[in-house]
């Protein structure tokens, strides 16, 4: 049994009567109601608790607390993709400028290199060593024994995505099997990053550019959960680009909504339309360029060796036919994820309001990888592929990169078959573990659709090829079918089209099918690069997303007054005749509610005892917005604020002492703070879904 806790508070009276009633209480562990078996969080923390002051939400549309904000010389936006990974810059002086990094060492026949491939290499002693092409090409020129004591990891941001329970201790697996802290390899990533960034300012600038010069700005995929946010925001701090004390150093912004930012300022020769009517593509004849420094622009944005694209302080032609209330969609087809976002323009100032929360799922291409390696298994066996990954790791590496380029050039009107080159140590090792050679197996695998060439190399059909894309597409065109039927996705003017996967001839086909009837599709030019160029504008203008839907729940821990068939009785105190109940959920805000950027939710608690000096408040959270108590299935804990009220003795206190809870939304992360009305004094904490 838990000791005595004395506990004061205040009834819980409805509207106006609830602030004038002065009928105070206490609470004692003998008079609660008898329930051994079950355990309530309040009573097991020792808490004495704290109860409603007041009934109603107060919303302001800022927190009269925050600062002006930090001023950067420039802005560094990092794309970090599950597939491939890159940055671009723009300095404030000149935001129409946005710059992406110069191009990388290595690269694949017939990809481009714009960006570099999300792979990193430790040394066996687990240090860094190399990340994208670098560390690819190290790893592949290892000798296949050494390769084994490496650690080598690619396609590891989808680990944020999967992981269900995910903590600063999750691990990811390298490709020889070893553990190695999540934390630790996204550090690594950012940190490398963070050096090339600074390195290439310097040089440009020709002076040595500090990080406190540098707003942060790393991208995720929307509809990752509040967890994989704040990992990938701990992961900064532990890389040096930020630090929790200089939080506003970093945005965390969502891809599709970059991508939105983007959009908005897409000229017509910077955009293709898939439809027969208007191609856009290149210059038509409505197009005016202007002359003298709009033409030297032109020139520069137009020439392909340039790695500097400018974006003009207007409003894009297709922007421009949209009105105030028009909705459209954002596909963000990526390596792991499918991100879809619907946005309404709010004027004058061409606002962003998201009206439907983000859905999506992880169906980003590689889905195709993985068909690709059933279609292995089905000719070679699935023991023959697994021991081949354990033992060859290098050699699996280049299979999939041999596999990528061939990847790309699937397209719905190809007729020539596409040929991947199978590495020498596939070859060898299958001879050794089956008996007998790669042709043969392939003769009675009964797989039709691929042949060998005697020039060592898998000639698929492309009909094979463009099934292996079929699942993931499918899956793509279901979840846009699905998001169509939403009345808030009624009369949508545009869809873009965005993302890496977005190059895939074969998926605008698709998407252009289902649904060129039902609006617009656009997709931008350097479509891969467009979430990395719209996160550079919103590291310069965070304002300009307005209005998000919050993604969870949210609420504190109160004791209220218990109600006879509402509240059940294991929830039950007693004092006094009066009845109250325990754990309850008193919500801030619901799932899937519309919140302004920087909107402030204020309640007011009353704590337990006047002469209480530590007056603690749980926050909780849930994906539910039906929530009455924090032991619901699914609510988590997510949240503590502890205000320390010792060395206030002197002040005068009224016997209702006040404190006031704000919760700050709209933003990709969300703060609390609790301030004592009677001496100002205030805590604030970060909303944390890693550590409770």
């Amino acid at each position: 049994m838990m000791e005595s806790v004395g506990v004061y508070g205040f009834c819980g009276c409805k509207g106006k009567n609830k602030m004038k009633c002065d009928s105070k209480w206490e609470i004692t562990a003998s008079e609660t109601a008898p329930t051994s078996a079950y355990s309530s969080p309040a009573r097991s923390l020792g808490d004495t608790g704290i109860t409603p002051l007041s009934p109603s939400h107060l919303v302001n549309d800022a927190d009269p607390d925050v600062s002006e904000q930090q001023s950067f010389l420039v802005v560094v936006a990092i794309d970090f993709g599950t597939t491939s990974s890159g940055y671009a810059y723009s300095f404030t002086k000149e935001p129409e400028c946005i710059h992406v990094m110069r191009r990388w060492e290595g690269g694949d026949p017939g990809v481009s290199n714009q960006k570099t491939p999300t792979t990193i290499l430790l040394t066996p002693e687990r240090k860094f060593h190399s990340f994208g092409y670098a560390a690819r090409d190290f790893y592949h020129d290892l000798d296949p024994n050494e390769a084994k004591q490496w650690l080598y990891l690619e396609k590891f941001k989808m680990k944020l995505h999967t992981t269900g329970d995910l903590t600063m201790d999750t691990d990811l697996t390298a490709a020889n099997g070893k553990k190695v802290k999540a934390l630790e390899i996204f550090a690594y990533a950012l940190q490398y990053f963070k050096e090339q960034a600074l390195k290439e300012l310097s040089d440009q600038a020709g002076l040595e550019f500090e990080n406190s010069d540098v707003r942060w700005v790393i991208t995720v995929p929307a509809i990752w959960k509040q967890p994989a946010k704040q990992f990938m925001r701990q992961a900064a701090y532990q890389a040096g680009l930020a630090s929790p004390e200089n939080s506003d150093q970093l945005i965390i912004a969502l891809e599709p909504e970059a991508a939105s930012i983007y959009c908005r300022k897409l000229r017509l020769h910077q955009m293709i339309e898939l439809s027969g009517k208007t191609a856009v593509n290149g210059y038509s004849g409505r197009d005016t360029v202007g002359a003298g420094f709009a033409q030297a622009k032109e020139h520069i944005r137009r020439n392909r060796q340039s790695r500097t694209f400018l974006v003009e302080n207007v409003i894009g032609e297709i922007w421009s036919e949209l009105e105030e209330g028009d909705k459209y969609v954002v596909v963000d087809s990526g390596g792991g994820t499918v991100d879809l976002t619907v946005h309404q323009i709010r004027l004058p100032e061409g606002h962003l309001k998201e009206l439907y929360k983000a859905t999506g799922g992880p169906y980003g291409s590689l889905g195709v990888d993985y068909e690709f390696e059933k279609l292995l298994c089905k000719i070679f066996g699935e023991d023959f592929i697994e021991q081949f990954k354990i033992k060859r790791p290098a050699a699996w590496v280049d299979l999939m990169i041999a596999f990528e380029s061939r990847k790309r050039a699937a397209a719905p009107d190809r007729t020539n078959p596409l040929n991947i080159t199978l590495p020498f140590s596939f070859i060898d090792y299958y001879k050794k573990f089956r008996g007998h050679s790669v042709e043969h197996a392939l003769r009675k695998s009964n797989v039709d659709f691929v042949k060998w060439s005697s020039q060592g190399m898998l000639r698929m059909s492309p009909d094979a090829m463009n099934a292996l894309f079929k699942p993931t597409i499918d899956s793509i065109i279901e979840h846009l079918r699905d998001l169509f039927q939403k009345p808030e996705v009624s009369a949508v003017k545009f869809l873009f089209l965005v993302g890496g996967f977005a190059e895939a001839a074969l998926l605008q086909q698709a998407v252009q099918a289902a649904f060129g009837d039902k609006c617009r599709i656009i997709v931008p030019q350097d479509v891969g690069l467009t979430i990395l160029k719209g996160a550079v504008l919103f590291g310069l203008d965070p304002a300009v997303i307005k209005v998000r839907r919050s993604p969870l729940t949210y609420g504190v821990g109160v004791l209220n007054r218990y109600v006879e068939g509402k509240h059940p009785p294991e929830k039950l105190l007693v004092k006094d005749g009066t009845r109250w109940c325990t754990d309850v959920f008193d919500k801030f805000i619901s799932a899937d509610q519309s919140v302004a950027l920087g909107e402030l939710v204020k309640r007011s608690y009353t704590p337990a005892k006047p002469s209480q000096l530590v007056i603690v408040i749980n926050i909780y959270s849930s994906e539910q917005d039906n929530v009455s108590f924090i032991t619901d299935p699914g609510v988590k804990k997510c949240g503590t604020l502890r205000l320390d009220l010792t060395g206030t003795s002197g002040v005068a206190v009224p016997a209702r002492r006040e404190i006031q809870t704000l919760m700050q939304f709209g933003d990709t992360e969300i703060k609390a703070t609790a301030v004592d009305i009677a001496t100002s004094k205030s805590v604030k904490v970060g909303i944390d879904f890693l550590n409770y």
